[in-house]
Order: C-alpha cells, then structure tokens, then sequence
C-alpha cells in the first residue's frame, strides 16, 4: 500500500469543480485533479425524509497523498456550495513509481 490517495468529491458543476480544483492545486496539496461531467447521482433528500431526488453533477478525483486529507477536506469545507458534500478518500494499493515520485515532488 502507498501513501498515494484518491479523492472523491462531487460539485454543482464544472465552474465549481475547476475553482476547487485550482484552489487545492495552488496550495499544493494536490498534483493532479480528474473533472468528470455529466454525472447523475440519485440521493435521499431531504434527509431523513425518504425522498428519493435526483439531480446533475460533476465529480471530482484529487490525486494526493494521505497525509493532505483533513487539510484538502477543510479546504473544499470552505469554498463548497453544498450543505453537505460528498467527499471521501480511496487508498492506492500499487502505483507506478515514475508517477508517485511525480506526485510527491509536486505536493508541498
């Protein structure tokens, strides 16, 4: 296991995801983000309400190290539109050294 983390956060829209991509990646705490568009999640809300809602979303892959977690969770905390975002990290089994010391030397 490496110390390299995905994380996955899901945005309003494509405006959103790039303020909140570029934010994380002027601070350093990131060296690369995926924006995919065009998402569909389907969620209870409001919560506790059994409602089922749907809507349209971005998602966000912030490619990191574990050790930046709480600080880019904050940070996305701060500048998020939603009451309550998705944001959780995956870990990183295995992956290829070139790209992880890229990763790393990048990331304050």
């Amino acid at each position: 296991m490496t110390e390299m983390i995905l994380i996955y956060v899901t945005c309003e829209s494509v405006k959103q995801a790039k303020q909140i991509a570029r934010h994380l990646m002027k601070k350093r705490l990131c060296a690369c983000v995926n924006i995919f568009p065009n998402m569909i999640p389907m969620f209870f809300w409001p919560p506790k309400s059994g409602k089922i809602d749907e809507s349209k979303e971005v998602v966000l892959i912030v490619k990191s190290l574990e050790k930046n977690y709480q600080k880019i969770e904050d940070e996305i905390h701060k500048t998020h539109s939603y009451e309550v975002p998705c944001v959780f990290a995956i870990p990183v089994k295995q992956v290829a050294k070139k790209y992880f010391d890229w990763l790393k030397a990048e990331i304050k």
